[in-house]
């Protein structure tokens, strides 16, 4: 920090980015903080990844000013946030960049201030905001943060630790004001990820750099009984496209098992190959000089490549919006599974954006989605609740005319797009697609990724869960049986047709039976069967 303990924008740049080493470390235990045993607990890699985008952006900047570096922030995390908790944390940096216009350097009451407008600004990006979460730790963090200062506090240091310990029993109450998460035993992710920046940050700003390499955070519990966090974290389809690396490396007794082994976690798509002395090393990552500190100090680097695959990702998608024809409105969907896009592609979506349970996409990968569109009129369809605060981000982000159906099951979307007509206009079709997703009911049938009680329903790891319209609704050992249960309590007398979309853990022989099955039960109802290949549901089921 400076003599008089404030802090400039470089070490403000790099309070944030020790604050984002320090959140990958728990970003795992903050997954496995979800409410609903189902596999999408990725609140924690979703705010990594925002968090990263922030860091990658501020080095774009000389400048040191603390208002530049807020800035940056402020951007990256927006064009980098995933899910509902990255575009949350995406607003509380909007709100931090608002409270440091013009700051050359940050200050005690600066920060205090920097809180208050964060809470404000978070509060406002959501038309629903719920206690009990992200939102309701920072006000107390804000709160805190002012009432400290107001006593008279100075250090920026020992004023960030108030926040923290506040964040920390903020989190530890979540449970206590919101009933979902008392019931399962967990705190919120969210809250738990914003603690564990302020922790990273405190650090940093003590010098304890060194420290935090063999450290991580703790995962605050309060006064409940906590569940299994097992959790699940998924990667390759989380992360940016990054950064094509290649190289030779020449030295001497090198060990290319090991050397393979280091590499596993710093990307994908590796390749180490080589003898003692040449290795040839393939890899995509988003931190390539991370990959080069450690190979350096084993011999001498040749022939480096180092690929920027987000350019080539837009490159790509500008080549293929010359050669899509123009429509009038254009439709770019949210899905997961090789036969799900193939549904979507057929009823005339002109864009797919891989995404969906574990899965979010972020705001730029949905903006360049947009972007390619062969039209100036989009229409997205999230078709998941976790996506659909995100796709609206980009109605700011684009001179393009865009609408968001709120779709939050694939069944809705696949209604919502059967609704569209080709010669009405924008809105028109907006308000057909919107009002025909609430036509059709859905069921997602998948396994429990940890034990848990939820809506008077004792759940354990691994047994197969049923979801009615994404409720909660029913629990059994074989998915079959459960979409069973489901529907023998469905009123069925208007319905027409039943659709079963089969999931990649489904074999073709055990649909078949169900769909004879389903035949058999109801006579009056259509049913189709269609291998929709997506990860994690075993069925997803509409009826309409």
């Amino acid at each position: 920090m400076t003599q008089n303990g404030n802090i400039s924008g470089a070490q403000f740049r790099d309070m944030v980015a020790a604050a984002t080493n320090w959140l990958e470390k728990s970003s795992q235990d903050i997954d496995a903080l979800n409410v609903f045993p189902v596999p999408d607990g990725d609140t924690g890699t979703n705010m990594l990844l925002t968090m990263r985008s922030a860091v990658e952006e501020t080095y774009k900047y000389n400048d040191p000013n603390v208002s530049t570096v807020a800035l940056a922030i402020a951007k990256g995390s927006l064009m980098g946030a995933r899910g509902n908790s990255g575009v949350i944390l995406s607003q509380i940096w909007r709100g931090v960049s608002i409270a440091l216009k013009d700051k050359a350097a940050i200050c005690a009451s600066d920060w205090a201030a920097a809180m208050k407008q964060a809470s404000e600004t978070a509060y406002q990006g959501l038309n629903n905001p719920v206690e009990g979460t992200i939102l309701t730790v920072l006000r107390d963090v804000a709160t805190t943060s002012q009432q400290e200062v107001d006593n008279g506090i100075t250090s920026v240091s020992e004023l960030v630790e108030k926040g923290m310990n506040a964040a920390g029993e903020s989190v530890a109450n979540t449970p206590s004001l919101l009933p979902a998460l008392r019931e399962a035993g967990v705190v919120d992710a969210g809250g738990q990820g914003f603690y564990t920046i302020l922790e990273g940050a405190l650090h940093f700003l003590r010098g304890e750099i060194e420290d935090m390499q063999f450290r991580k955070s703790r995962v605050i519990t309060g006064n409940i009984p906590t569940g299994n966090l097992s959790g699940q974290y998924v990667v390759d389809d989380e992360e940016a496209f990054g950064y094509c690396t290649e190289f030779l490396l020449k030295g001497e007794n090198m060990d290319i098992d090991k050397i393979r082994e280091r590499l596993k976690k710093k990307g994908v798509s590796l390749i180490v190959v080589g003898d003692p002395t040449t290795v040839r090393v393939h890899i995509h990552t988003l931190k390539p000089g991370s990959v080069m500190n450690y190979v350096c100090d084993l011999g001498t680097m040749h022939k480096v490549s180092v690929r920027n695959m987000d350019e080539q990702h837009e490159d790509f998608l500008a080549l293929q919006k010359e050669r899509m024809p123009a429509v009038d409105t254009a439709i770019v969907a949210v899905v997961a599974g090789d036969g799900l896009k193939e549904v979507f592609k057929s009823l005339g979506a002109q864009s797919i954006i891989s995404g969906g349970q574990t899965m979010n996409p972020s705001t730029k990968d949905i903006l360049q989605a947009v972007e390619a569109a062969p039209s100036d009129k989009v229409i997205i369809l999230p078709n998941n609740k976790n996506i659909i605060l995100t796709a609206i981000q980009v109605e700011n982000l684009t001179k393009k005319k865009i609408k968001v159906i709120p779709s939050i099951t694939i069944p809705q979307g696949v209604a919502a797009l059967l609704a569209f007509d080709y010669e009405a206009d924008f809105e028109t079709n907006f308000n057909l697609m919107k009002e025909a997703k609430e036509n059709v009911k859905t069921i997602e049938i998948t396994r429990a990724v940890r034990s848990t009680k939820l809506n008077d329903l004792n759940i354990k790891k691994k047994q197969a869960i049923g979801l009615l319209d994404d409720e909660l609704c029913a629990v059994g050992d074989e998915p079959k049986a459960v979409l069973d249960e489901i529907i023998s309590k469905l009123d069925l007398s208007k319905s027409e047709v039943i659709t079963v979309y089969y999931g990649a853990d489904t074999t073709e022989d055990e649909a078949k039976i169900l769909e004879t099955e389903l035949i058999e039960k109801y006579p009056s109802l259509q049913v189709e069967m269609v291998n929709g290949g997506q990860p994690h549901y075993n069925y997803t089921v509409s009826i309409e």
